[in-house]
Order: structure tokens, then sequence, then C-alpha cells
């Protein structure tokens, strides 16, 4: 039996040609032709003034941090459903993770325990773009404004995606995407920082090369900072991608639509939400099930592994990862956020991959409909 992947990317003549341009011709004077080249094309994609590429999402929310002055003694809202790269790089910082409720239909940030979290501590909030969709930008930013609170939007899994005609990634202090393997735009890995803020993109080029003063030629390092570049083949790979990026969200809105169809008359199953105003790039396509059924996601990832499926869980509450076991925040978080620890158990991401076919996808309803079919009550 032919296994479905969970996830995978779409690759064509022109990639393969502007990569093997790059390993090529990359080189001496020539090193940052391609860099230059995806990261200007990406801010006019966003409609920003500035992209910076980088090695992954996870660098491009540490230099935020940094570059907003994040460290110890401040803390930093994130929503509880997201990966831990959302997170992670508020310890790297030293400030404290701060752990908010989701949006019942969008699965996003909520701006009503977002609010609920602030204290006198609170310096950034990180709002994610779960698997494609977009949180009520228009409430979150209401009370980072009335706080000043600074924004970095994780639009890691929502390149394409738009709230109220503006693109994701742009409604921030930074914008921060992932090109990882499994996302609709890859470079196989990597990722990009986007701002409007000259401040912000001067501290942050200067912060991703070692300390080092753009321009610097006599390797004269005036603090210890990092080393987050991206390779000249990746950025190649990227501008090819970039410019077919309608035609990648348009496949996965598409894969979107044959899940709803053949999905529609299912009781107890529940996929990603759209609210009016927004566009969903639908990274992943995910399914809650009613807690009624009684089935886990675990149980029916093995299920359905069985007939040759790949799935990926919800993600779990962050809170609720032995990687916070000792966070006093988690410990308030697993009482708190009521909507996480209900949607979370019953939740899986089905085959997303750009590749899937139409035959594929109801293959994957059929079996879906079976392994409910039994496990529900008689």
């Amino acid at each position: 039996m032919e296994r479905i992947p969970v996830s995978g990317p779409w690759i064509t003549a022109r990639e393969i040609a502007y990569v093997t341009d790059a390993v090529t011709n990359a080189w001496y004077g020539n090193a940052n032709v391609w860099h230059e080249r995806f990261e200007k094309s990406f801010a006019e994609h966003v409609g920003v003034k500035h992209a910076i590429a980088l090695p992954h999402c996870t660098a491009a929310i540490h230099l935020s941090l940094l570059a907003l002055n994040v460290g110890s003694g401040d803390e930093v809202i994130v929503p509880d459903c997201t990966w831990i790269a959302s997170a992670a790089p508020i310890t790297y910082v030293g400030a404290t993770t701060v752990f908010a409720d989701i949006d019942p239909r969008t699965w996003c940030l909520d701006a009503r325990s977002f609010e609920a979290c602030i204290t006198p501590r609170t310096k950034a909030v990180i709002p994610v773009n779960l698997y494609g969709n977009m949180p009520d930008m228009d409430a979150l930013r209401e009370v980072a404004r009335r706080h000043g609170i600074a924004i970095i939007e994780d639009a890691a899994e929502s390149i394409g995606s738009e709230y109220k005609g503006q693109r994701a990634g742009s409604f921030g202090a930074t914008g921060v995407f992932s090109f990882h393997g499994s996302k609709t735009l890859t470079t196989g890995e990597g990722g990009m920082l986007v701002t409007n803020r000259d401040d912000l993109r001067a501290r942050v080029l200067f912060l991703r090369d070692h300390g080092r003063p753009p321009g610097d030629r006599l390797f004269h390092n005036t603090e210890v900072a990092y080393k987050y570049k991206m390779s000249s083949m990746q950025a190649a790979l990227g501008t090819a991608q970039l410019e077919r990026v309608e035609e990648l969200v348009t496949r996965k809105r598409e894969i979107f639509a044959w899940y709803a169809e053949e999905l529609a008359d299912l009781p107890g199953v529940t996929l990603n939400h759209e609210a009016p105003g927004t566009k969903n790039s639908y990274w992943m396509v995910t399914a809650i099930l009613a807690e009624s059924i009684g089935l886990r996601k675990e149980r029916l990832m093995e299920l359905l592994d069985a007939e040759g499926i790949d799935c990926r869980p919800f993600f779990h509450p962050l809170s609720s990862l032995p990687a916070y076991s000792g966070s006093p925040q988690a410990a308030v978080a697993r009482s708190r956020n009521s909507v996480s620890y209900a949607i979370s158990p019953f939740g899986i991401n089905l085959p997303s991959a750009l590749n899937l076919t139409r035959e594929q996808v109801r293959r994957v309803a059929v079996a879906l409909r079976a392994v409910l079919a039994a496990a529900r009550p008689a």
C-alpha cells in the first residue's frame, strides 16, 4: 500500500535551475546575489520595507526579541497551542514565558486571554498564525497598543494568508516566517524576518553576523552575538518558490476544498475555520473530533497509520510539555487555558503535502469515516 505523506513540497525545473545557478556562480563577488534577490522580492510580497533571510524561523524570533531589548525580568505572552519554537527563544533571552489561551474557532491567540495575562512586566506578545489561519489582529493590536506591548507576528505557517487584505507577517514590529521542508514555501530549512522599522533591521543585521557592523571588512566585532545566515543555495530555492507562491497557496486551498467536500456530512468533525475578511492558506488541513466520539489523537493516528496514512498531532499545549514542567506560569496555564486543553487532545493534521491528488484525499476521507464509524457507540 502506497503511504500518503503528511507534508512535502512542490519542486519544479525552476527551483532546480535556480539552485544550480547558485551552487555554480554564487561565490566570491556574487556570494550575496541570491540573498539580495530573495529578500527584496519577499519584502515586496509581504508589503514591508525590509526582509532578512535567516537559517530558520527560531532565529527570527530570537533576533526579534533581542532587537526589542527583551530580557531578564520581562514577560512574553504566547498562545498555549503552538510549536515550541514560538516560545523557546523567550528562554534564550532570559525572559519569562506566559501561556495564553486560544480562540475556539481560529485556534489562534485569544485577545481576551492575552489581555488577562498582561502584567507590568509584559514586554512583548507572539501571536501565531496557526496552521495558516489568522487571529483577530484588530483586537490583538488594540490590546497591545493600549498596554505598550511589542508584537512579534509568528507567520511561520502562514505564507499567503491575509487579514482584511493585508498579508500575514506585516502586522507587528517584526514578522517571522519558516521555510522548513514541510512548509508551503520551502528552502529545505530557513526563515525570514520582516519589519518596517529601520532601527530593528539595523540591529538584526548586526546581531546575526557575530556582532559585526554591516559592511565590516576588518572582522572587528563589537559585541558577542550570533551566526544566523542562510546559504545562497537556500536563497535561490526560496526565490524560485516565491515566484510560484500564488500557485502554491492556490494548491493548498484546493486540497482543503477537497477535504471539505469529502467530509462535509461527517458529524463530529470540525475542519479549519476561515473567518470573514481573512484568507486561510491552510498549511495543514486539521480535523478536530468531538470529545463524545471517544477517540483521542494518539489512537486516531495509530489507526490511520495502519491504513498507510501519515498524520501529525494537533500541537500539545506548551504548558503540558515536560520542557516546561518546572514553570510556575505553566502550572497556572494548565488550570486556566480551557480551550487549549479541550481541543488539543482530539485534533490531528491530515495529509497536506503539495503533491497530494484528489484520489489520495478521498482515500484519507474513506479511512477516517471507517475509523470513526468503528469508534462510535452502537
